[in-house]
């Protein structure tokens, strides 16, 4: 038995997958795309190590956000023809992911291939296409939380809610060869306790062999939900009496429903006057229609709320654009709105061109609600540059940019350990992935600090002999 860490190592974030082998079978992981190093020039993400996909016996996806799903249509495209097992919302959530991810890459490519041609470079082709994305779709099986399902000879599953995203789960799979059984366990993303729509995270219990831990902010914790819906409130109040264009780039899933909820709530309490809200997302909006579908999965508020459909009440002022033509003709708006747009790292989707069309101007906020990678454009903000690039043009920084690191869907080092604390006493081997270097090493120190554990810190293609 062993595991080849193909992804979201080696101190990156982004890009998680997962090779398991026995000698009866191959089962992958996730395979989500490396964020924030290009799509489809850079070799990255063409780049799967030892992995065979022609050869793999199965699949498991633990949630539908690209840098955890990314990747499987490229699988689709290298051979792969095995089932993939992910929870009902999930599969849902992961098609629209992928098909919104195969048209930005062949707009994206179609751009970048009318600059090649002016530059006598060679043309490049996308990851994948829509043919690839869609091969994709007869092999996915649907597996509820908590149902234990043998996905390979000698390999089960079992999924429970990991509290990211609507859907979004924990991993417990256990792999029996030659007499010898382990438990392996995969955080995944590990959600946070008390956040609107989402129930909390399920932590694990019992003894485990090997626990591949995420430590995306292992370093630190994030201001406390009130805190930080307040100072969101406090932006958007003083934006609105100001006039001024909000901008809020958003992942479609997730995110912008969370957002959604706070600008609802904002709206309930009738302190504010009622502004224009713009969710600019065709992604988006059929996201915010799958919560709908899968509103079983909320917490005790949000489902009151949902029951009598208080929050389509608050956000009658909510826009819903579905054509480019809408979306450009928020350029000449005029006066105060919001604008939520995809996608959350400003890499992609419609955002990228609000920011080109405002980020020079004085009257303009941007605020910064989720996690970006390092190389990203959302993290160059994020970072106070004063000059970034955007379609090859220098675009000069004169808006406001707002970060609310407090609203990420990924758990804090004290939720990390809270999450950790079932597991303790058995003392399992610990892998910390999904982290750069700098937070890793911290929550690697904390365990050992309260558990006298001695998480190990993976390099990319390293081997995990069970």
């Amino acid at each position: 038995m062993q595991i080849t860490l193909c992804g979201a190592s080696g101190g990156e974030v982004t890009g998680s997958c997962y090779l398991v082998e026995t000698a009866k079978a191959k089962v992958v992981v996730d395979c989500g795309m490396f964020q924030g190093h290009g799509h489809n020039d850079d070799p990255t993400n063409r780049d799967f190590g030892p992995m065979n996909p022609a050869q793999l016996t199965a699949a498991v996806l633990s949630h539908a956000h690209l840098d955890h799903c990314g990747r499987f249509p490229l699988l689709a495209r290298r051979g792969l023809n095995c089932p993939i097992y992910a929870t009902p919302a999930t599969v849902d959530f992961a098609t629209l992911i992928l098909e919104d991810s195969t048209k930005i890459q062949e707009a994206d490519n179609a751009r970048d291939n009318r600059y090649r041609r002016i530059e006598g470079r060679p043309l490049i082709e996308p990851l994948y296409d829509r043919a690839d994305a869609a091969g994709l779709i007869p092999l996915v099986r649907a597996v509820p939380y908590n149902q234990l399902r043998e996905i390979a000879q000698g390999i089960s599953i079992r999924f429970i809610d990991a509290g990211h995203i609507l859907g979004s789960a924990s991993i417990e799979m256990l792999i029996e060869e030659d007499g010898q059984r382990r438990r392996v366990l995969f955080s995944a993303d590990v959600g946070r306790w008390g956040v609107p729509l989402l129930r909390d995270p399920t932590p694990f219990e019992g003894a485990a062999d090997l626990l591949f831990l995420e430590s995306t902010y292992g370093d630190r914790d994030h201001r406390s939900n009130e805190e930080t819906v307040a100072e969101f409130q406090q932006v958007i109040h003083d934006a609105v009496w100001a006039r001024e264009k909000i901008l809020i780039p958003a992942f479609a899933l997730g995110r912008t429903q969370q957002i959604l909820y706070h600008l609802a709530e904002m709206m309930r309490g009738g302190k504010m006057p009622e502004f224009p809200i713009f969710l600019d997302s065709p992604m988006a909006i059929k996201a915010t229609e799958l919560y709908i579908k899968h509103q079983a999965l909320f917490d005790a508020e949000a489902s009151e709320l949902a029951g009598r459909r208080q929050i389509s009440l608050d956000l009658r002022n909510l826009r819903y654009l579905q054509t480019g033509e809408e979306s450009r003709s928020l350029n000449d708006l005029e006066g105060c709105a919001v604008i939520i747009a995809g996608g959350g790292m400003c890499d992609g989707g419609r955002i990228v061109h609000h920011l080109k069309h405002n980020l020079w101007r004085k009257g303009v906020s941007v605020v910064m609600v989720g996690y970006a990678a390092r190389g990203s454009l959302g993290r160059k903000l994020i970072d106070g540059w004063k000059e970034v690039q955007i379609h090859r043009q220098m675009i000069p920084v004169r808006a406001t940019i707002h970060t609310l690191g407090g609203f990420s869907g990924h758990a804090g080092q004290n939720e990390l350990l809270r999450w950790f604390e079932p597991l303790a006493q058995f003392k399992p081997r610990v892998m910390l992935t999904h982290g750069e270097d700098p937070q890793r090493t911290k929550l690697a120190a904390k365990l050992k600090e309260k558990y006298a554990i001695e998480a190990e810190l993976p390099a990319k293609y390293q081997v995990v002999t069970l």
